[in-house]
């Protein structure tokens, strides 16, 4: 939709208020994953909370058919293997060995790789206050991450290796994003989403049960994904972050930009690392050292500038 496109005030409520509902549940996802993480493995926590997702985006995949060229194909599989197994793996690994404040004030940074992604490869141009949000941006990231232990996190403590995970996992987003907005150019987002989310979770099944098949011959055993003794609050946690902070966010992101401009919608993007952030310390008591306080901040600020100067962002899924 172009930003000048004349909306109507009810159209702009509906939309906009859907991406805010969006941001706030995308806001919440380290938070239940640091529930389910506390009784499984990463590889687990990922594998159920997609599995949950994928409830939610079947009937979308069923009713939605598309037919897709064997190169569109080629650029599915290889979106959704950056986008789900290889970018949610290294993410919550990141998410195990720091806190939630960390790793969601580190999020904060990636609509400014999305302006970046924009120069680089959709010809887009950043003018010279879009520079300055990016090495601000970039040096609050710095902040957080030095603020972090050098070794590993212990419970509450944040850490290097988690935050810099976090950060990896983010440019492995990009891949993810550029891939998608190539699909997006002939199919409509909602089932460029699906197909790939539905892709990513077999492949994901495929390496995280895979291992399974071979204990026959195996000295050290591979443990199958706990079932029995997970508790209600994981269950729950799980079924959140896979309907409500994937499956759900899909459908108003998507929804919401299709009515509003995009360039004004990715504001909304800013409120994952806020609520994020706000959530450790709060409900996981968890501490933001100066450091954080003074990167968030800057990151926060830069996302905010580059996203309500009127310039579009690309048109995708974060989490």
């Amino acid at each position: 939709m172009s930003s000048n496109a004349l909306i109507s005030p009810r159209t702009a409520f509906l939309g906009y208020g859907a991406c805010a509902i969006a941001g706030c549940l995308w806001g919440t996802g380290f938070y239940f994953g640091r529930l389910a993480l506390n009784e499984m493995s990463v590889e687990h926590m990922v594998l159920y909370r997609f599995f949950f997702a994928t409830l939610g985006l079947l009937p979308v995949a069923l009713f939605n058919r598309a037919r897709l060229t064997s190169s569109e194909i080629k650029i599915l599989l290889i979106s959704a293997a950056f986008g789900i197994p290889i970018q949610f793996l290294i993410q919550f690994h990141g998410l195990a060995h720091t806190t939630v404040s960390h790793a969601a004030l580190m999020v904060g940074t990636m609509p400014v790789l999305l302006g970046v992604a924009a120069v680089l490869f959709a010809g887009e141009r950043l003018d010279t206050i879009g520079w300055i949000a990016l090495v601000g941006s970039t040096m609050g990231a710095a902040l957080i991450v030095l603020g972090g232990h050098r070794g590993p996190a212990t419970q509450g403590e944040p850490s290097l290796y988690g935050d810099l995970l976090v950060v990896l996992s983010l440019i492995v987003a990009l891949a993810w994003v550029l891939l998608n907005k190539k699909l997006m150019q002939s199919h409509s987002p909602i089932v460029v989403t699906a197909y790939c989310i539905l892709s990513g979770t077999a492949m994901l099944t495929v390496w995280t049960l895979g291992p399974i098949l071979l204990n026959p011959w195996r000295e050290n055993k591979v443990s199958p994904p706990p079932f029995s003794h997970v508790s209600a609050t994981a269950w729950i946690a799980l079924a959140i972050s896979g309907l409500a902070c994937t499956a759900t966010t899909t459908f108003l992101w998507n929804w919401g930009i299709h009515h509003v401009p995009a360039s004004r919608a990715g504001v909304f993007l800013n409120i994952e690392p806020a609520l994020g952030s706000y959530l450790g310390v709060r409900l996981l008591g968890e501490h933001l050292g100066p450091h954080a306080w003074a990167g968030g901040g800057l990151i926060l600020t830069a996302a905010v500038v580059l996203t309500t100067r009127g310039h579009e962002q690309p048109d995708v899924i974060l989490e």
